[in-house]
């Protein structure tokens, strides 16, 4: 068995090094492997690859070629460098704190603390209508509420000097009692009672349950690790701030600079036109950039801050630890009657953030008894904030392997036990779906991977030494929507420019852009520019909650369309243009120009079109915002999450299936994840390529949330052990197996306007219950609290 895997992965590296080689030499290779046949999208001939086409990113090339430059890469000229203090006590105050001998250090122009603090305002809560993740504000007072907290800046000529001046600042604390984790005695649990869910008498339905089973689940604090750091330049000039920043949202980030700074909202500036990762951790910045831009505005230079690795486990809030009691009831030929949960997750003492985890529990299966609760409960840490998935992942965690447990207490198949309890509407909402293709996702999932080959009984399969375990689950995904707008530009060289302020975080925004505007202008979407990430670009909302694609697109496509309408217009009605006098249903767009629909040599490039037409016809504005809505109103909507909505009449979701394959070791208890399969129903996907990209990184996000990931803390003072790339795991190349991504959805257009749903946060979600339940029924141990590694099994 060995000479066998040691042959694969030799073979895999070679094959690796070919598509290397041939990128660097510009050129494209297809797998061949069964995980990309099962669902490789046919190859395009259609010159204009519209919505719907398997293209390739957009911004690919200049990423991997280095051009792409990030928010830090900005140069400015004259630039400062800062360095960020932060506590290493939990809880306290400082007592004394020196910086005379930063101060004196080489390089040094300012050294900001609490002792000679800059000015900065409590921004508003995004739950109170603002946008602001967390509302504490550094350097104002010498309160420490967590450790790593950030108190001070230094600010030197290069970041050598600030780094080493940092250093010399020292720091006396006079620490109180500290609670660590939540359940600490002295911790005091808030209700979050508006994510209460109360429907029929789950409690009576539980006691005249035949089978009841009552078990307790656990996620520890997770963290985001995206590649780019949180870094910021930030130049006060002439009464404005502008600020590189990476941004998920750039409308957002714009609101609580503004607050932080006490300036209009429209003298703040953001550009973010790419996002080196952030899977949840940069749709709002962080107190690290309210302090590059006070003390941008203070010393009248621009300023670039960047945290370390792992200064990013304290400046900013990962997924919290969550832990949710289940109790499930049914009877004995299948029938899930009654649910009963009761849940916690960890937050700081200052905000409340809630991971809930119900967010599924009433949703998934037709079940009318459900009670579930979910409190916060407040602790020396930093606020936590978003993580792929937030809520639905862990409250799936939780489901998906009580229903595998539920269904060895009935000696029933794991699928059949779902499949039993199929929900033909939402119970918790009581409307119809507006479109559930989780039936067709469990039989090409279960075809694909071979469950019928399955042996339910635990410890039942197995190849040498090692343990084999199939497990499934189920996973969802809401859909969120948010008005936004567009503007396409017709340049005197007769080429089309799409520009929108949403961010492209690398998912292809770029590339689903053009091709939306290609579709309707009727020419090759790589032949459109697209310019994103710019708060003085048309409006739209965050990069989050798998809603930009959805909103951004439907922007462009009106946007488009009225593009389509004025070139039409002026083809028909400019006098010296070849068609003039055409009425313009006799017209069409093709090629590089418009064109007579019968007399195709009669025509008009666009390049010409643009010299005969005024200038300021050549640029179209349109979106998806109601037409009665006055530009603050617009402005408040995207600069705000609470404006989100959801479809009135249905309710609308993405689903999956997932199947994996686990191997154990018997002597040692490692595990290895042998293969994945997943169908998914993302409706529509608007780029196959880029859909199944997104996909499979949620998947492996899920694989480092099972079996990996988790945020060790010093039970003594509050701080993050291994919060370094070193020792916080997450999965690398040889740690991902062979994944199959198989898309059974279909056009939605009661969920949006142009029929797509959630992706990038589905893939992700019940991705951690399946290899729990594959765990299980390799080694005939159940793992409740993630990650699951080998001591809990051995």
């Amino acid at each position: 068995m060995s000479d066998v895997n040691d042959k694969s992965r030799r073979e895999l590296l070679k094959a690796t090094a070919a598509i290397s080689a041939a990128g660097s030499l510009g050129l494209s290779m297809q797998s061949a492997s069964a995980s990309d046949t099962a669902t490789a999208e046919p190859e395009t001939t259609d010159p204009i690859e519209g919505l719907g086409a398997g293209r390739s990113r957009g911004d690919g090339k200049v990423k991997v070629t280095g051009e792409a430059r990030y928010a830090v890469e900005h140069q400015p000229e004259n630039p400062l460098y800062g360095v960020v203090i932060q506590s290493t006590v939990a809880s306290g105050r400082i007592s004394r704190m020196s910086t005379e001998k930063a101060q004196q250090a080489s390089g040094v122009v300012a050294v900001y603390t609490h002792l000679n603090s800059l000015k900065i305002n409590k921004p508003t809560a995004i739950a109170d209508g603002g946008a602001a993740q967390s509302t504490y504000t550094p350097i104002q007072d010498d309160v420490i509420i967590h450790n790593g907290q950030n108190i001070g800046l230094v600010v030197a000529e290069t970041f050598e000097q600030a780094t080493y001046a940092a250093s010399l600042v020292e720091i006396d604390y006079e620490t109180s009692p500290a609670l660590i984790f939540a359940t600490d005695e002295g911790v005091e649990p808030k209700p979050v009672s508006k994510q209460d869910i109360d429907m029929g008498d789950a409690q009576a339905a539980m006691q005249q349950a035949e089978v009841r089973l009552s078990q307790r689940y656990t996620t520890p604090r997770e963290y985001n690790m995206p590649m780019e750091p949180h870094a910021c330049v930030a130049e006060w000039q002439d009464g404005r701030m502008t600020v590189w920043e990476p941004s998920q949202w750039v409308a957002g980030a714009q609101v609580e600079i503004a607050e932080w700074m006490g300036i209009d909202v429209e003298d703040v500036r953001i550009i973010s036109p790419y996002v080196g990762g952030g899977f949840g951790s940069k749709p709002v910045p962080y107190t690290h950039v309210a302090l590059a831009s006070v003390a941008s505005r203070a010393l009248k230079r621009p300023i670039k801050v960047s945290l370390t690795r792992p200064q990013t486990f304290t400046g900013l809030g990962g997924r919290p630890a969550t832990s949710q009691q289940l109790e499930l009831g049914a009877s004995r030929d299948g029938k899930i009657q009654a649910i009963i949960q009761r849940s916690f997750s960890e937050t700081s003492l200052i905000d409340v953030f809630a991971e809930n985890c119900s967010k599924v529990t009433a949703r998934m299966y037709a079940v009318g008894n459900v009670s579930a609760q979910h409190q916060v409960r407040p602790i020396n840490t930093v606020t936590p904030g978003w993580m792929r998935a937030p809520g639905e992942n862990p409250s799936a965690f939780g489901l998906e392997v009580a229903m595998d447990e539920m269904a060895y207490a009935l000696n029933i198949d794991p699928l059949e036990l779902r499949l039993r309890n199929w929900a033909d509407k939402d119970y918790q909402l009581d409307l119809p779906w507006s479109s559930r293709r989780l039936k067709e996702a469990y039989q090409k999932g279960a075809e694909a991977f071979g469950w019928d080959k399955r042996i339910m009984t635990p410890r039942s399969m197995r190849e040498g030494r090692e343990l084999i375990g199939w497990g499934m689950a189920s996973g969802t995904y809401p859909v969120n929507k948010l008005p936004a707008e567009a503007k396409i530009i017709l340049t005197p060289q007769g080429k089309f420019v799409v520009q929108c302020a949403g961010a492209d975080i690398g998912t292809g925004t770029y590339t689903i852009l053009a091709q939306t505007a290609a579709d309707i202008l009727g020419v090759a979407s790589t032949t459109i520019e697209v310019q994103l990430g710019d708060t003085e670009l048309p409006r739209a909302g965050v990069a989050g909650g798998s809603q930009l694609a959805g909103n951004v697109t439907a922007a462009v496509n009106d946007t488009a369309r009225r593009m389509r309408d004025q070139l039409l217009k002026l083809a028909s009605e400019l006098p010296q243009s070849p068609l003039n006098g055409t009425p313009a249903s006799q017209l069409t767009l093709k090629g590089d120009g418009v064109q007579h629909n019968l007399r195709s040599g009669l025509a008009v490039s666009f390049a010409r079109l643009a010299s005969l037409a005024p200038a300021e016809s050549l640029t179209v504005k349109g979106g998806t915002f109601p037409d009665d809505l006055s530009q603050s109103e617009r402005d408040k909507m995207v600069r705000n999450l609470n404006d989100m909505s959801r479809p009135e009449k249905f309710s609308a979701h993405s689903w999956s299936a997932q199947f994996v394959e686990v191997r154990v070791d018997e002597d040692f208890g490692t595990i290895r994840v042998k293969r994945m399969v997943a169908a998914l129903d993302s409706g529509r996907l608007y780029n196959p390529k880029l859909a199944r990209s997104q996909w499979i990184g949620g998947m492996i996000m899920g694989v480092g949330q099972a079996l990996m990931e988790e945020g060790i803390v010093d039970p003594r003072n509050g701080r993050v052990i291994n919060n370094n790339l070193a020792d916080y795991l997450v999965p690398v190349n040889g740690d991902i197996p062979s994944i199959t991504t198989i898309n059974v959805g279909e056009p939605d257009f009661e969920a949006t306007t142009m029929g797509g749903k959630a992706v990038g946060e589905l893939g992700i979600v019940g991705v951690a219950a399946a290899i729990s339940n594959a765990v299980f029924h390799a080694t005939g141990k159940r793992v409740r609290d993630l990650p699951i590694t080998l001591d809990k099994i051995i």
